[in-house]
């Protein structure tokens, strides 16, 4: 009685709540509570500021300076006045600019926006293998929560059946060893029922987990919506794109090197106080101004050692492109001959399952009337069990694939 009140207690701890969870509400709370999104994030937005500090930096700078020393002679020791005019005092107030090219401005800008569209690349990959892995484990749940109906589906059947064969064997048209043996199938039946919901409970809290949730409540969940077509859209895959915005940054960065060697123009001014307080220091107010030019002429070869750089960075871009190009292919050669051996296990087993129907309602009322042996329905019992455990199985199998589709055609 014990264990029949704990059978049911567990079985209302996890079917007695009236939500049902959906396989979107676990990849939304993933990705809300994903560190790794969160972060991409914060690298996008830190890559917007820097655009802005760029800008900034083109404008007018104005800046208060000021410069103040004493050189003391004592005795005839001390620096040369000469030198050191004896004291110096500034205070102006300097506005400078530096004069770039708008193509160098572009190229600069155009840099940093390359980098954030890497980034959402990146964010998207992301998305993808966190998509991926929320939805390998909702279908492991799923599939355990399938096996536990299935397995109350026949406990109950079988408890039927027992009050049946209580009466029959009552009425001497079974013996008490056949009604015992039936009984231990009953008993194998009620371990395997609540050991399916033992794995669900498991898997369902993993899949909390996995999705960030602090959440120890279980619930059912609804069955899984999976495209499993193969449609080939690999140009298109985030996973390609990832490669052409590489391009065009390693592109966007040998530009940049170009107009870094390219020679800038500054300019500068300034107004305010600078005397060396020697001779009338009250008339030591007045302005100045100025221009700077820079010509590169000698680095050492620097340039080339930074094309140098950008030049292995694409070669390993391409290494990675081929590599990805043969795993898709690969992938979608495997992929495909497995949902067709998919198709012919579940062509081949409804077929074994039809029969096993009709022998199995035979079986019943035969057993109702006490004109078939215990050990036989027993058999069809098993038999029956074997075929829709296989069945399932292979239903939450075409979901992995459908799973791993999506993965790389996204």
């Amino acid at each position: 009685m014990k264990f029949y009140l704990f059978i049911s207690f567990l079985f209302l701890q996890i079917l007695g709540f009236a939500q049902i969870h959906s396989l979107d509400y676990f990849i939304e709370q993933a990705r809300t509570n994903s560190p790794a999104i969160s972060e991409f994030n914060n690298q996008v937005l830190s890559n917007q500021l820097d655009s802005l500090l760029l800008r900034a930096s083109l404008k007018t700078q104005v800046n208060f300076i000021s410069s103040n020393s004493y050189a003391p002679v004592i005795k005839g020791f001390g620096y040369d006045n000469a030198i050191t005019n004896g004291a110096n005092i500034t205070g102006v107030v300097q506005a400078s600019r530096n004069f770039l090219t708008k193509n160098n401005v572009a190229a600069e800008l155009n840099v940093l926006r390359l980098l954030s569209q890497s980034i959402y690349d990146t964010i998207k990959i992301t998305g993808q293998d966190l998509l991926r892995t929320i939805t390998e484990q909702y279908i492991t749940a799923f599939g355990d929560q399938v096996q536990l109906d299935f397995n109350r589906e026949i406990y109950d059947l079988l408890q039927n059946e027992e009050v049946v064969l209580k009466k029959l064997t009552r009425q001497s048209f079974y013996k008490q060893t056949d009604y015992l043996a039936f009984y231990v199938t009953l008993q194998q039946q009620q371990f395997a029922y609540l050991q399916s919901q033992i794995q669900y409970n498991a898997d369902y809290l993993t899949l909390s987990y996995l999705a960030g949730m602090v959440d120890t409540t279980i619930s059912r969940i609804e069955r899984p919506t999976i495209n499993d077509s193969l449609k080939v859209d690999f140009i298109n895959s985030v996973f390609y794109k990832r490669f052409t915005t590489d391009s065009l940054r390693l592109e966007a960065e040998k530009r940049l090197i170009d107009y870094q060697y390219k020679p800038r123009l500054g300019a500068y001014a300034d107004a305010g106080y600078n005397s060396s307080l020697l001779t009338t220091p009250y008339k030591n107010l007045g302005v100045s101004f100025g221009v700077s030019l820079t010509v590169p002429i000698y680095d050492g070869n620097q340039k080339r050692y930074k094309y140098n750089k950008v030049e292995l960075l694409e070669r390993s871009r391409q290494n990675r492109k081929i590599f990805y190009i043969n795993q898709y292919r690969q992938q979608i050669v495997q992929l495909t001959q497995q949902l067709k051996s998919s198709d012919l296990l579940v062509t081949t087993i409804n077929s074994q399952i039809r029969y096993i129907n009709t022998l199995l309602s035979a079986n019943s009322k035969l057993l109702e009337t006490g004109d078939i042996k215990i050990a036989d329905y027993v058999l069809a019992i098993g038999n029956y069990i074997n075929a829709r455990n296989l069945l399932n199985q292979n239903y939450i199998y075409r979901l992995r694939i459908g799973n791993q589709i999506n993965y790389w055609n996204k």
